[in-house]
């Protein structure tokens, strides 16, 4: 059933994916682009298009980009290596989920605690000096870096009720990598779908949930449709995102193509911000469609204990992880120096 699904939704997708998105005619001397997102197409509608739509407006018949959907041209898992050879322009992804062959790969998605606010990530690669190791070493590999920015946190959707760590055990869960990773050790099973079939998978009992996002996208993606409970408690505040180009085509652009880009892509990270935020609120309050459940505070930090056990074990596997870590440690402690509204605990 999955299967088929799949191949239905693939062979839907191919006249979409053939079209640029809301584009003008293109010019014979136009730069077209193709950009695959992490996303399917209900999610892109908020996290990406408005963006290329807005970029393909302004720029005309200089330069107009083709957006594709999860999966559409490649799987999500080889966006890396397509993005290297050229075969896609752009991708907006997480280092994770893409399989990128990065020293800072483990830290993109959701790091364990690594966030508390959406605000959170912005900071940290704009004042803490993660952007400048992430340039670094995506240039390293032929890949431009070209900004970074937050999504929601990651919450648990799930058929069966979580009350406490001891519900969590045996449960298969669709999660992202590292994520999975930190979580195995409470006895969560990480499983490892195509991002179209995670619906389906949980309607026929091959996942028991997802840790995948926030109840916003829960409920944009069809996600609330088929979980019954969603958990309060998350493993991050927020999920770390980014858009990057080949670094030729990059190179090739105009300076005020690249600038215009890179604006439209921080305008996009913006519209995420208060679209996440005011989601997760409205929908705990207003939603119908998932019953709430929490773990106490004092159980959960136990959870806390072990994310920063974690990190000290990612820091050990090589020097650019250990300056990263050591920069998500120093902003933690500064936050929870700073207090309220930084942090509350």
């Amino acid at each position: 059933m999955t299967t088929t699904r799949r191949k239905f939704l693939k062979s839907a997708g191919i006249g979409i994916a053939a079209t640029p998105l809301a584009a003008p005619a293109i010019a014979q001397s136009t730069i077209t682009w193709r950009m695959q997102t992490y996303a399917g197409a209900a999610l892109a509608e908020h996290v990406v298009k408005p963006a290329i739509d807005t970029f393909n407006k302004i720029a005309g018949d200089r330069m107009q980009i083709e957006l594709f959907f999860a999966d559409q041209l490649v799987p999500t898992g080889e966006l890396f290596r397509a993005l290297q050879r050229g075969t896609i322009d752009a991708v907006q992804s997480d280092d994770d989920s893409m399989a990128s062959p990065t020293e800072v790969t483990v830290f993109g998605g959701y790091f364990p605690f690594g966030s508390r606010y959406s605000l959170d990530v912005p900071v940290l690669f704009n004042q803490y000096g993660l952007k400048d190791i992430w340039d670094e070493e995506y240039a390293k590999v032929g890949v431009k870096h070209i900004s970074a920015g937050s999504w929601d946190p990651c919450h648990f959707a799930t058929k069966d009720p979580i009350h406490s760590l001891e519900d969590l055990k045996g449960k298969r869960v669709f999660t992202f990598p590292t994520a999975g990773r930190f979580l195995s050790q409470f006895g969560v099973v990480p499983v490892t779908l195509p991002w179209e079939d995670i619906e389906v998978a949980v309607q026929t009992g091959e996942l028991d949930g997802i840790a995948w996002s926030g109840i916003t996208e829960d409920y944009t993606v069809g996600w609330a449709d088929v979980t019954d409970y969603f958990l309060t408690n998350n493993i991050s505040g927020a999920w770390v995102g980014h858009f990057f180009a080949n670094m030729g085509r990059w190179e090739e652009l105009p300076e005020d193509l690249q600038l215009l880009l890179a604006t439209c892509m921080e305008q996009s990270h913006y519209y995420r911000q208060w679209w996440y935020w005011g989601g997760e609120a409205r929908l705990r309050v207003n939603g119908e469609k998932m019953k709430l459940t929490t773990i106490p505070d004092a159980e959960w930090a136990t959870v806390e204990s072990a994310a920063r056990e974690f990190w000290d074990e990612i820091a050990a596997e090589s020097e650019t992880k250990a300056k990263v870590v050591e920069i998500f440690k120093q902003y933690n402690a500064d936050m929870e120096k700073a207090g309220r509204p930084y942090r509350y605990t």
